[in-house]
C-alpha cells in the first residue's frame, strides 16, 4: 500500500521537474551501455557494469519520484489556520532545555531542509507539534534524549 504524500503545489512541481530530468537520462545511459557493450568481451568490461549499475540507480530514482508524484496530495494553502499547528504553519518554539528559540516550517518529507528552517512533519518533532496550541508545553522523543519546547507562535 503507498503512503499520501502531503506537499505544496510548489513542491508537487519541483517533484514533476525532477522525474522529468530523470526519465530524460535513460536515452543517455542507453547509449553508454551499447557503446560499452560494443567494445566486446562483457566479462572484463568496467565501463558496460558501471553503465548498467547507473541504468539501476536511474531506474530506482525514477521509480520513487514516480511513487511520490503519484500519491502527493496538494495542501490547499487558503484553509490554513493558526489555532493548532499543521502542515505548512510556522511555529516558533522555545527549547526549555538551553532557552533557546527556533522557527521550523512544517512540510512533506520530499520538501523538508533542515537548513532553511522546513521540518517534514514525519519527523519525532513534527508529529509531536502537530495539533499543539499557542503556549502548550510538548516532550518529544529524540535519540538523544527528551526535547521540551513550549510553543511560542503560530504563523502562516
Amino acid at each position: 500500500m503507498s503512503e499520501i504524500h502531503y506537499v505544496t503545489a510548489e513542491g508537487l512541481e519541483k517533484l514533476k521537474a525532477e522525474l522529468a530530468e530523470a526519465i530524460s537520462q535513460r536515452p543517455v545511459i542507453s547509449k553508454q551501455i551499447a557503446e560499452a557493450r560494443d567494445k566486446g568481451d562483457l566479462s572484463e568490461n568496467a565501463e558496460y557494469d558501471a553503465a548498467k549499475e547507473a541504468q539501476g540507480l536511474l531506474e530506482l530514482k525514477i521509480s520513487k519520484l514516480e511513487n511520490l508524484v503519484a500519491n502527493a496530495r496538494v495542501i490547499d494553502e487558503s484553509k490554513i489556520n493558526t489555532d493548532r499547528i499543521q502542515m505548512l504553519n510556522k511555529v516558533k518554539l522555545k527549547n526549555l532545555l538551553n532557552n533557546q528559540i527556533v522557527e521550523y516550517t512544517l512540510v512533506g518529507e520530499s520538501e523538508a531542509n533542515f537548513r532553511e528552517g522546513k521540518l517534514a512533519a514525519a519527523t519525532p518533532i513534527g508529529k509531536a507539534l502537530i495539533g499543539k496550541e499557542r503556549g502548550d508545553v510538548v516532550e518529544v522523543v529524540v535519540p538523544s534524549g527528551i526535547l521540551k519546547f513550549e510553543v511560542l507562535d503560530i504563523s502562516i
